[in-house]
């Protein structure tokens, strides 16, 4: 695909071949990533991505090399090469290089690698979903407070079993029992002219995407609770949708076995984001300049 990256200063079109078998990252998952999206020269909320990937690297005890203002400066360097008309995916992360004896890392080894390659948003069509078996982890079990990659295997496997069992993604519980989120986005649902989604409870990731959602439903006049939801409420919910910075905002056509709609409120939420979006200044406007 389609890319450019920047590593120690300098940009190329190739990936950069950066680590080894002996290196902390490699070895033992001291990574930490964010997920910013430019759609056509716009790049929703780059500056709170670029914002958390610092704070999750202190999460995992890093020291990171870059401010938040600084990444978001290269992304938005990123983006004008890229060109006006590209849609994104833009990837900063911070990852570890050594070890202090065989497991603890040493933050003085942080590096700094950026990604932005082409990545279109997945059409209007929904997935299907299912309840798994596979819970998030307590914040006091695993480093929940960062996009950290070693979170991400939990979610993988989950997924794996859903689709093994005929569904495209897996809807998890947290530790109580209550539903967490998707696999890998934050879960809604609607009930009696209501839009639910889960309180945060530190097993999964606040995201984004999720708070803008949030803010954009209650300055329209949707109303929206934020609290505890059990599995049974799914079953009998009017709709389910996702939010999260990949497709942004996607419905559930199939739940469980059984058939949905796509609802009003997915369709609002999606309707509210671009505008929202194209609301806000482009980062790139005109063909890209000759480099």
């Amino acid at each position: 695909m389609a890319g450019v990256y920047w590593y120690k200063g300098e940009w190329t079109t190739e990936e950069p071949k950066i680590i080894g078998p002996m290196d902390h990252c490699f070895w033992l998952g001291s990574v930490i990533f964010d997920g910013a999206r430019s759609i056509t020269g716009w790049a929703p909320d780059l500056d709170r991505h670029c914002a958390r990937a610092v704070r999750s690297a202190q999460v995992m005890g890093m020291k990171p090399t870059m401010t938040g203002a600084e990444i978001e400066a290269l992304c938005q360097e990123g983006i004008r090469r890229m060109g006006p008309e590209a849609t994104l995916y833009i990837r900063p992360m911070f990852f570890i290089r050594q070890g202090l004896g065989a497991a603890r890392p040493d933050p003085n080894s942080t590096d700094f690698i950026l990604s932005l390659y082409d990545t279109p948003l997945p059409a209007w069509a929904g997935f299907s979903a299912m309840l798994t078996p596979f819970r998030k982890p307590a914040t006091d079990m695993a480093p929940t407070d960062a996009k950290a990659a070693c979170l991400y295997p939990n979610g993988a496997r989950a997924t794996a079993w859903a689709v093994e069992h005929g569904h495209d993604m897996a809807v998890m519980s947290d530790v109580a029992g209550n539903i967490a989120e998707f696999a890998s986005s934050n879960l809604w649902f609607a009930k009696d002219g209501v839009v639910v989604t889960p309180a945060v409870n530190h097993t999964f990731l606040n995201g984004i995407t999720r708070q803008r959602v949030l803010t954009l439903f209650r300055e329209a006049g949707v109303p929206v609770e934020e609290r505890a939801v059990r599995p049974e409420e799914l079953e009998t919910a009017d709709e389910i949708f996702s939010t999260g910075n990949y497709a942004k905002v996607q419905p559930v056509t199939r739940y469980n076995g059984c058939d949905l709609q796509i609802g009003p409120f997915a369709a609002k939420a999606r309707e509210l984001y671009f505008a929202w979006m194209r609301a806000q200044p482009r980062i790139v406007s005109e063909p890209a300049a000759a480099e």
